[in-house]
């Protein structure tokens, strides 16, 4: 069964909102319209019930019955009989009156034969208990023929009404959907080709522009994301083209004559450091596969970051001596995780930080312990990153330096990347900020336990 359009959705419960209000305003009406003539009808005939009681106040003076015909001729459609305290009938004013009245005191109504009546039962005389009884019956006939006119009025006002708020609520659901037929009209659109649609923010409704807001950032998103991801296809496979093209070449040059053994060890060798650097980047890529999908658990275990910084400090200590760079440390903090994964970033913060300080330069590592956890920086001197270039220098396969150094496993561009993995990992954050003169990686780290 097809389910009902939203517009559809939206015309039913108008129209039965608007028939249930109808309806229930309806019979209120008619309701206060039948009490309206039931007040009066009592009224009415109380006043009667008056003069009756005076016409008949003494039954036995000779113009007794002049007095009451002449009180009854006053009220064409009221009728009275009259009967003793035993039940007997004494009068009645009309001959058609009905046989059985009803004998309860007070209002009441009756229908017999398809008219309809008012009846009143009360004593002659109120301070008698054995006092004939007064039976005044107005006809209200004409008062129940309007009471039904009304009730079919508003059946049919009821009807039309649901009909023409339906009719209506149809357009207007209609009207005001038009901006999320746009919005499909512009999903339908979208594919790989054409991520960069959006949609109208100005002209929306306040209820869906921030719809539109999120929908147009997650196109934004996706835009970036996918062009993120063709540009790290094509890097991956300029990364890989290198080494590959250097070991078909060298492997050819090889091969074309019969050589000496020692020169075909040469080659292997050659071949054995390529094919590392191809397996390195492999087991890199691995890596950050495996951090994307959450699957970096990392141990937890007490570390002080002092003892860790200074173990890699005295690691780089060489290289920092060739380069005439001065390496420091200061401060210290403890926390809980996992030693190998956090030197492997602290590492490859030093080593980008080697790289890029000039002679004469320092890299400081800063560790600070925080209120709400602890800080590590690795800062070095030299010409700072232009700030283009900062939120994309986590980036895999980014270099800040245009020179791209091809088929070097130690530039591959990936050392960022699976630092912030890690940093990320362990529930931490890292952010590089530069300025005239200084470069720092900033990495905050909750306090373990």
């Amino acid at each position: 069964m097809r389910r009902l359009s939203l517009s559809s959705r939206l015309a039913l419960l108008f129209a039965a909102c608007t028939a249930v209000v109808s309806l229930f305003a309806g019979v209120l009406f008619s309701r206060a319209s039948e009490a309206h003539f039931v007040e009066l009808d009592q009224q009415l005939l109380d006043g009667k019930l008056i003069g009756l009681r005076r016409a008949l106040h003494d039954l036995q003076s000779s113009d007794s019955e002049v007095k009451l015909a002449e009180e009854l001729s006053r009220q064409a459609d009221l009728s009275l009989r009259i009967t003793g305290g035993d039940g007997q009938r004494w009068y009645d004013s009309s001959a058609h009156l009905p046989d059985k009245l009803p004998q309860q005191p007070g209002l009441s109504t009756l229908n017999d034969n398809g008219t309809d009546y008012r009846v009143l039962n009360a004593p002659l005389f109120v301070d008698k208990p054995d006092s004939p009884q007064l039976t005044l019956l107005l006809d209200i006939t004409h008062h129940q023929h309007f009471l039904q006119r009304m009730q079919h009025l508003i059946w049919l006002t009821v009807g039309l009404s649901a009909l023409a708020t339906a009719l209506l609520g149809a357009w207007a659901a209609r009207s005001g959907l038009r901006p999320l037929r746009r919005m499909s009209a512009v999903a339908r659109g979208v594919s790989a080709q054409s991520l960069d649609a959006r949609l109208p923010e100005e002209n929306m409704p306040p209820e869906l522009a921030e719809m539109a807001h999120h929908f147009n950032a997650m196109l934004g998103r996706l835009d970036d994301s996918f062009q993120r991801l063709s540009a790290f296809s094509a890097d991956i496979a300029h990364e890989l083209r290198t080494p590959l093209s250097n070991l078909l070449t060298h492997t050819q040059v090889t091969l074309t004559r019969p050589r000496p053994l020692e020169d075909y060890r040469e080659a292997l060798h050659s071949n054995l450091e390529e094919l590392q650097w191809m397996a390195q980047l492999v087991n890199d890529m691995l890596y950050l596969a495996k951090a994307d999908h959450g699957l970096l658990m990392p141990k937890r275990e007490p570390l002080e970051l002092a003892e860790e910084a200074d173990v890699l400090l005295e690691f780089f200590a060489p290289l920092a001596e060739d380069a005439r760079v001065t390496l420091s440390r200061e401060g210290s903090a403890h926390m809980d995780g996992d030693r190998s994964m956090l030197r492997r970033a602290l590492s490859n913060l030093l080593d980008n930080a080697l790289r890029f300080t000039p002679a004469g330069g320092e890299v400081r590592v800063r560790i600070a312990d925080l209120a709400k956890g602890l800080s590590l920086t690795v800062e070095n001197s030299g010409d700072g990153i232009d700030g283009a270039m900062l939120p994309r220098l986590f980036d895999r396969f980014y270099r800040a330096d245009p020179a791209r150094q091809e088929g070097s496993s130690e530039h591959a561009g990936l050392g960022l990347a699976i630092t912030q993995s890690i940093i990320r990992a362990h529930g931490g954050q890292i952010r590089c900020e530069s300025e005239i003169g200084w470069t720092r990686f900033v990495i905050e780290m909750p306090k373990g336990d």
